[in-house]
């Protein structure tokens, strides 16, 4: 009788510490996977001001290839309408 109580001792005590364990493991999954996601964000994050990057650079470099400078036609007439049109602000 007393080696059956020592074995049943012994295995209440295995399954508690396994219980113990397998908490612990969850415990750490809960956070890795909270890990992860704060990492998921930062991630999304990053790739949204690569793209705003992006398109600051394409319009950057849009704009350095049309040039500063436009070259207006010399007829007077033409020339007071095409500025006007092209200026937000009236002379």
């Amino acid at each position: 009788m007393v080696l059956n109580d020592q074995v049943a001792d012994s295995l209440e005590q295995l399954l508690e510490s396994l219980i113990k364990m397998v908490g612990k493991a969850n415990q750490n999954a809960d956070s890795l996977q909270k890990q992860l996601h704060v990492a998921n964000q930062d991630v999304e994050s990053l790739q949204k001001r690569i793209c705003q990057l992006e398109w600051i650079m394409k319009r950057q470099l849009h704009h350095r290839e049309m040039g500063p400078l436009k070259v207006y036609p010399t007829s007077p007439t033409n020339m007071i309408s095409e500025i006007s049109e092209n200026f937000p602000f009236h002379i």
